[in-house]
């Protein structure tokens, strides 16, 4: 994988931590992240498994699986996937939540009933979650998910200043992280149907993108462009591609973090040919 500094294993601990913590009421202290690679032939697996350490009790598995469509199978996928997991931590207590991060009114089933068996496990709709108790925080990947979080009666372009300034205030000086973050947000706010031109609000908090790395790899292919076929032209272009590429190296962290490519090309709008394949 290209970029795996998108999204590092540090993160992605953090990320299940929060979701644990704010989503599940979860009192955990420490997680360590276990391997998914054992696949089936049709490559499923699940999304974030990890051995987490209660701040009470004795440690345990929990998978996370991050859903951003309603699919009347999950029930069965479910199963299919805590039965994976046992069978790679035997003995191991596992403890499973969903979260779904749609566009769409949930509707999907929260466990199986059968005369064989009585299946549950917990769910959360980030759109009933109330941002502010992700505002809250001060880790960036809290910030991230509020994105998708129940705005209330605030104003949706409000909210995206808040969360941008904040998520300045938290990284600076480090100009690479807040790129990392914003590149998370924006794909995020996308993935709930946000109509906020994230752009202006960089312009409005001041913000000069153009210094981001991101941003300035798209300026300086425009400018190549520019050379070779017209300096409008070529900026334009530039621009399109430097975009293309952030979704990309977005689509490789969430491929880092065992979003299957369906749900990558879903989040990321990339069709599905362009998504890049983990190595087995």
């Amino acid at each position: 994988m290209g970029q795996k500094d998108i999204v590092s294993k540090t993160i992605l601990k953090r990320l299940l931590l929060d979701m644990a913590v704010y989503l599940f009421r979860l009192d955990l202290i420490d997680a360590e992240l276990l391997a998914t690679e054992e696949q089936r032939i049709e490559d499923r697996r699940a999304d974030l498994v990890a051995r987490v350490t209660p701040a009470q009790g004795d440690p345990f598995v929990l998978h996370l699986e991050i859903q951003n469509a309603n699919d009347g199978q999950m029930p069965v996928r479910m199963l299919r996937y805590l039965t994976d997991i046992h069978l790679a931590y035997p003995g191991d207590r596992v403890h499973q939540c969903l979260v779904y991060i749609g566009a769409e009114r949930f509707t999907m089933d929260k466990g199986l009933d059968s005369p064989q068996l009585r299946y549950r496990y917990d769910t959360v709709d980030m759109r009933t979650i109330d941002y502010r108790t992700l505002y809250a925080s001060d880790r960036p990947e809290a910030l991230v998910l509020a994105i998708l979080g129940d705005f209330g009666d605030d104003n949706p372009q409000t909210v995206v200043m808040r969360l941008v300034e904040k998520l300045r205030r938290l990284t600076n000086p480090d100009e690479g992280r807040l790129r990392e973050y914003l590149s998370m947000l924006e794909i995020l706010a996308d993935n709930r149907h946000l109509t906020i031109p994230i752009q202006e609000v960089y312009a409005m908090l001041q913000i000069n993108i153009e210094r981001l790395p991101s941003y300035q790899k798209g300026m300086e292919k425009g400018l190549e462009k520019g050379m070779e076929k017209g300096l409008e032209k070529g900026m334009e272009k530039g621009m399109e591609e430097g975009a293309h590429r952030k979704a990309l190296a977005v689509a490789e962290a969430l491929l880092a973090m065992n979003f299957s490519p369906e749900q990558v090309a879903a989040i990321t709008q990339l069709p599905l040919a362009e998504i890049p394949r983990k190595e087995r």
